[in-house]
């Protein structure tokens, strides 16, 4: 809901210059957190770990409007952080309790495909929301939808088997509960193509300005309803192709997605842009995610789906700080961007192939 009016609300600030920023500090905070969340899910359980993710996007909600320096609004991006640093986390975990492992594909596609209606929806109704009544109705607003998630999350069944009650010691990180190395390959490919999603964040909100569109959510919205669509079925089809061939066609569409709406600078070119890109994550999210699944263990569930949110984190993060300060404010900078990004997109499907190769032999 927020996203695409943080830009123009940070330039009011006075800290256009660092717009990239908006982002990148966002998924810093909720990269640091992952191993945190990921040990908690494991040993605390997945539902008060949803809990402490959607509390948090509650509190930030209200705290925003009361924010009036650049400093400070970049320290509550950093706590806001925290929200997608455990939410996501557990709530894959969870998924992966409840669901068979023939048809984790499927649920985690169905899962997306929740994400993706509220990405859709989210966007459209904040701008409209800022809009018509005010930026600080919209951060009241993104907080009454967090509340509705805490009343869901409390009045959910726990899944975790050997739950343990919530102690400091919890806190306690070693070295081999960072991340879990089983699931690096996924990592890797999660990092290379959400790099995209980083440059889309913060270079789409002044690319439709700059192309004469009101609603800058609107590519959002075309964005998440194709990739609403194809996740109908694009989870199916990773259960029963396999997870790799899956990703070839998935990362391939992306990078395209991106080249495209780097060469069409024109309203027709963002939204089929946008249409492709949605295709391309459809297809490709629930296979990563489910493959991330199928090379961890099940005790270390969490900390798997933390190593695999920390890349997308880095990906995301590092994606939107190299096209803020790349783009400066300078709006002709921005095709440029989104050309040079889908060459580290379409390393992520040579990395699949290299990886399958090697397994072969």
């Amino acid at each position: 809901m927020i996203i695409p009016e943080l830009p123009n609300h940070l330039s009011q600030m006075g800290g256009a210059e660092h717009k990239g920023l908006i982002i990148a500090l966002f998924t810093l905070t909720a990269g640091i957190s992952r191993p945190f969340s990921g040990k908690l899910t494991d040993k605390w359980g997945r539902v008060p770990v949803m809990a402490v993710g959607s509390v948090v996007c509650f509190v930030c909600g209200f705290l925003y409007p009361m924010i009036s320096s650049v400093a400070g609004f970049f320290m509550l991006r950093l706590i806001h952080g925290f929200s997608t640093g455990f939410k996501p986390t557990a709530t894959s975990a969870y998924i992966a309790d409840i669901i068979p492992s023939n048809r984790w594909g499927e649920a985690l596609g169905m899962h997306g495909l929740c994400f993706s209606i509220g990405g859709a929806l989210g966007p459209a109704i904040g701008s409209s929301i800022a809009y018509t009544f005010g930026i600080d109705l919209l951060f009241y607003s993104s907080s009454a939808f967090a509340l509705l998630s805490i009343l869901i999350v409390i009045n959910m069944k726990e899944t975790l088997q050997s739950k343990a009650r919530f102690s400091t010691k919890m806190l306690r990180i070693h070295r081999n509960e960072i991340l879990e190395w089983r699931v690096l390959p996924a990592g890797i490919v999660t990092f290379l193509s959400y790099t995209g999603y980083g440059v889309i964040l913060t270079l789409i909100p002044d690319w439709s300005e700059h192309l004469g569109i009101a609603n800058k959510g609107l590519f959002f919205t075309a964005y998440t309803v194709s990739s609403i669509a194809i996740r109908f079925i694009s989870g199916k089809v990773a259960d029963r192709y396999g997870r790799i061939r899956v990703m070839y066609v998935g990362t391939f569409i992306v990078a395209v997605a991106v080249l495209l709406i780097g060469f069409g600078p024109s309203i027709n070119g963002l939204i089929t842009g946008a249409i492709i890109y949605g295709i391309g994550t459809g297809i490709l999210s629930p296979a990563v995610n489910a493959w991330t699944i199928d090379l961890s263990l099940p005790q270390h569930r969490g900390r798997a789906m933390a190593t695999m949110y920390i890349a997308l984190e880095a990906g995301i993060g590092l994606g939107a700080l190299a096209a803020g300060y790349v783009y400066a404010d300078n709006i002709s900078r921005i095709p440029n961007i989104f050309v040079a990004n889908s060459v580290i997109i379409i390393l992520a499907f040579f990395y699949v192939l290299y990886w399958n190769n090697r397994k072969k032999v």
